[in-house]
């Protein structure tokens, strides 16, 4: 089975996880922090972000991967990747930026809940009609 569309959004994902990681690692390493965030503003941040991509960006791959390996719908799988990329690009920015709440986490998350949503109902969708 190949999914060219899924592998591709999840390289790209995975080269953002990859920068958010040597983000963590540079502060760390700058401020000698070896465990928690030493009461760094700026690594809590960090981490935060690092953290909350990881929780979101697996299981909605994964439904991304049924939903392409299960359909022909290829503009809806870009579609709701596209969401998924820019959201948690969008979140991550926002919480490295800006203290509390921004637009830009908002709208991150709004993003990423939508392509869970999409890609969750889509799935729902192609397996109980066969379409």
């Amino acid at each position: 089975m190949v999914l060219p569309i899924t592998a591709f959004y999840a390289s790209l994902l995975g080269l953002c996880f990859l920068y958010m990681s040597l983000l963590v690692i540079g502060v760390r390493r700058s401020n000698r922090i070896s465990l928690g965030d030493g009461d760094n503003e700026d690594l809590r941040r960090l981490t935060r972000a690092h953290g909350n991509f990881s929780e979101y960006v697996p299981l909605t791959l994964i439904m991304i991967a049924c939903l392409e390996a299960n359909s022909d719908y290829t503009w809806i799988i870009h579609g709701i990747s596209c969401l998924l990329l820019f959201g948690r690009l969008l979140h991550a920015y926002g919480l490295r930026q800006h203290e509390g709440a921004s637009w830009q986490r908002f709208v991150g998350m709004i993003a990423t809940f939508l392509a869970i949503l999409l890609s969750a109902c889509a799935n729902l969708v192609v397996i109980h009609f066969g379409l």
